[in-house]
């Protein structure tokens, strides 16, 4: 969470408020206790209404004022009112005007009269579209704002949100730096750009996502937001914009015209649209749990001190630690959450949401946001963050905590038991994790692996954070070892793992990760995590420079293996419906742990075709100790799919994996000997193909290949074969022999990228 904050809003959806009852009044302080007089609208109309005549028709719920004034304005900002209107007194709190015909293409704002004094004017609390800094609502057609093909547009079809890959991204960070190769770098457009490279070639921005396999891309928040000033673009500034300040509308530094209200709604539809062209949903990060301002948010002018929680003096309460807490409990809080999700999920197609601070709302309101949602897109999903960053005056029980998940149908949280145990604790730079090799994490990391759902062989006694089993279904857990908060992955790794190199850095990552995918629940990555992306050790980047969150695109080719890897990791999960598991009662079933007594190891199998897996059984073994260790396997015939570092997602024999491994230490461990010409091609295929030879090659702990010539039974000198010392000689026939094709290098199922040939050119053959 960030250190400040902001608010805002609009709609014309209907709205079916909750009904204030006994219990809501435990959670109010004697000064609260007014609110719960106050009417609840139950119309469909909310500040504005265009009607199939050609009105702009106004009704604000303002229970608390005395006086209301409709201000019409040319302009986005600055200049006198073109019109000032006296709203009228209507049911139920609100207050009305028209105008006909609509003054479309004109802002206004509202201003109340309350407690004997005029308050600052707002846009009102459901404004949909906006000028420059959000200071005035807009007067526009919203269908006039759809891309074409809109109405056929639509995300992914999912069956289980288990089916997911999440990949958190921000706008800004994704497309910015010089290397993206992106024209509208910092914009909603740049997700619209097709084919985009590095310098050297490599895919980036949308092109990207779908090279790499990710199902969705969550994106932080991308409504109007408080901490940027909008008339300093290009040279704004950087935030994630967690202070929100108009909930319904789209922000404008991701615009590349802020002053225009319809063109930031349509970018941001435009990029909504490529990605699902692209197979790409989009989830979208939302903060409902409190405002930028206080007195000065769009909340608090409009009805003065019902939309939050006060302590019993009056002053704010502040479970966010930004300054103050929404009170979702409060009927008309509760439907501007619902309503303004379901806004977005059909205004805009959004495909999920992520809840900042959850736990912050009632599990009520959390659980008819999720039913309310599911009638409009079953594939729809919502997960969020079960704790808060301080005490509120909601009760615990009644808080949409992790604690509390399965009160909550149709609803996830992110688990900080997988994410510690296997990381180290986030709060800790120097902490490590069991994939650094903290020793007595096993447990915790287990509960991770069956989602936080009961299971026979997991003791939660022994975990970290958890202490029973609080998930109902592993449709409610998010698994992550990193997001936006906190140190990145690499960083975190540098500092826990101060003397390792980044190579056993990523090797750790590799194993992080892992994890995390082959975990029952729904993965989740932070963006660039798959190229080794830092932020230069900045712990909260929330407001740094680009310097230090833009993704450096050159870390796609220095770390192709990483991304490779990451590559074949999500296709592994994708292939296997034993990692997707729907219910806590197949988790226990078809999870069997080993009992292994080593520190820093767990191996367990899912067994029977887990979830109509076609294959049998799964060995899954996690070694994170610096040693080696040793699992017995049943008799069989067994594919390995990942060992030493190394993965692929469609399995090999294991003649096949230790060609692999050989070919690789070629490139990145320079061989002691390697044997060119007709040497190297019989060296290929005996290595590909030859189901007796000797034994395994073996690897010492440094990696490298022991035992060469009992595989290799030809050895000739260099001079033999006609050729020098020199590189250049070799690389040429290495590539003779392996066939250059496609940017790649194929053998018999064997891929080696153009970075392992560069490295090949300075391997000297030996005599």
């Amino acid at each position: 969470m960030i250190d400040f904050c902001a608010g805002t809003l609009m709609a014309t959806a209907a709205l079916v408020p909750l009904t204030a009852t006994a219990a809501d009044t435990g959670a109010y302080p004697p000064s609260d206790a007014k609110y719960l007089d106050y009417p609840a609208y139950t119309g469909g109309e909310q500040e504005l209404t265009l009607t199939p005549d050609g009105a702009a028709r106004f009704r604000l719920w303002a229970p608390s004022a005395e006086k209301v004034t409709l201000r019409i304005y040319d302009l986005d900002r600055g200049g006198a009112p073109s019109q000032e209107i006296a709203m009228t007194r209507a049911e139920q709190g609100t207050w009305t005007a028209s105008i006909a015909p609509a003054p479309m293409g004109k802002y206004y704002t509202f201003s109340i009269y309350a407690d004997g004094k005029w308050l600052d004017e707002t846009p009102g609390i459901w404004a949909k579209a906006v000028g420059t800094n959000g200071r005035r609502a807009a007067i526009i057609d919203l269908a006039a704002t759809d891309p074409a093909g809109w109405d056929e547009d639509h995300g992914p079809e999912l069956s289980s949100i288990n089916d997911a890959v999440l990949y958190e991204m921000h706008h800004r960070d994704f497309s910015m730096h010089p290397t993206s190769g992106i024209v509208n770098k910092g914009k909603f457009l740049a997700l619209t750009e097709q084919g985009t490279t590095s310098a050297e070639g490599d895919s980036t921005g949308i092109a990207h996502l779908k090279q790499l396999g990710v199902t969705h891309v969550h994106i932080l928040p991308s409504y109007d937001y408080n901490s940027i000033d909008e008339t300093q673009l290009p040279s704004n500034g950087y935030n994630w914009g967690y202070d929100p300040q108009n909930y319904n509308a789209p922000e404008g530094s991701y615009s590349t015209n802020p002053a225009n209200p319809a063109a930031r709604i349509t970018e941001m539809k435009q990029m909504i649209k490529a990605l699902h062209d692209a197979g790409i949903g989009v989830v979208m990060d939302v903060v409902y749990n409190h405002t930028a301002e206080n007195d000065g948010s769009n909340f608090s002018l409009t009805a003065p001190g019902y939309f939050y929680r006060h302590r019993p003096d009056g002053t704010y309460s502040d479970a966010s630690g930004c300054g103050n807490e929404t009170a979702s409990e409060r009927s008309m809080m509760g439907d501007f959450i619902v309503n303004s999700v379901k806004h977005w999920a059909k205004e805009y197609h959004i495909d999920g949401f992520r809840f900042d601070l959850m736990a912050i709302h009632d599990t009520a309101t959390m659980s008819r946001v999720a039913r309310e949602l599911k009638e409009i897109n079953p594939s729809i999903f919502v997960y969020g963050e079960g704790w808060t960053a301080g005490d509120s005056p909601l009760p615990p029980e009644r808080r949409a905590l992790k604690e509390n998940v399965a009160k909550m149908e149709g609803i996830a949280v992110f688990s900080d038991d997988i994410r510690d145990a296997v990381k180290g604790h986030y709060s800790d730079a120097a902490d490590r994790g069991f994939a650094t090799g903290k020793p007595g994490l096993e447990e915790t990391v287990k509960i991770g692996i069956v989602a936080s759902t009961a299971h026979p062989q997991v003791d939660y006694a022994k975990g970290n954070n958890s202490k029973f089993p609080y998930a109902s279904s592993p449709q409610q857990i998010i698994n992550y070892v990193s997001c936006h908060d906190d140190l990145t992955l690499t960083d975190k790794l540098r500092r826990s793992m101060p003397a390792a190199t980044d190579s056993e850095r990523m090797r750790a990552a590799r194993l992080a990760q892992t994890i995390v995918f082959t975990s029952q629940g729904t993965p989740f990555m932070f963006a660039g995590e798959e190229i080794f992306r830092d932020k230069k050790g900045v712990h909260n980047s929330y407001k740094s420079p680009d310097s230090i969150n833009a993704i450096d695109w050159t870390l796609k080719r220095l770390n192709a293996d990483q991304f490779r890897y990451y590559q074949e990791l999500i296709a592994l999960r994708k292939a296997h419906p034993a990692f997707r598991m729907t219910s806590a009662d197949d988790i226990a079933r078809h999870i069997r742990f080993d009992r292994t007594k080593e520190p820093n190891l767990i191996s367990y199998s899912l067994l029977d075709h887990a979830n109509g897996d076609e294959w049998e059984e799964i060995k899954v073994i996690f070694n994170g100790a610096d040693t080696d260790a040793e699992v017995k396997l049943p008799r069989g015939n067994w594919t390995v799919i990942a060992r030493d570092g190394e993965l692929c997602h469609t399995g090999r024999r294991a003649e096949e994996e230790d060609a692999a491994l050989f070919l690789r230490r070629a490139a990145h461990e320079l061989l002691r000997e390697v044997v060119a010409g007709d040497a190297l091609r019989h060296l290929v295929a005996e290595v590909v193909r030859s189901p007796d030879r000797p034994r395994p090659i073996r690897h010492d702990k440094s990696g490298i290949i022991e035992n060469l010539h009992e595989l290799v039974v030809m050895r000739r000198a260099h001079d033999h074969l006609g050729i020098g010392r020199g590189d250049e000689h070799t690389a040429h026939l290495i590539h003779i022999r392996l066939h250059l094709g496609d940017g790649f290098i194929h053998r018999d199922g064997v891929d080696l990228d153009p970075e392992d040939i560069d490295l090949l050119r300075h391997v000297v053959t030996l005599p």
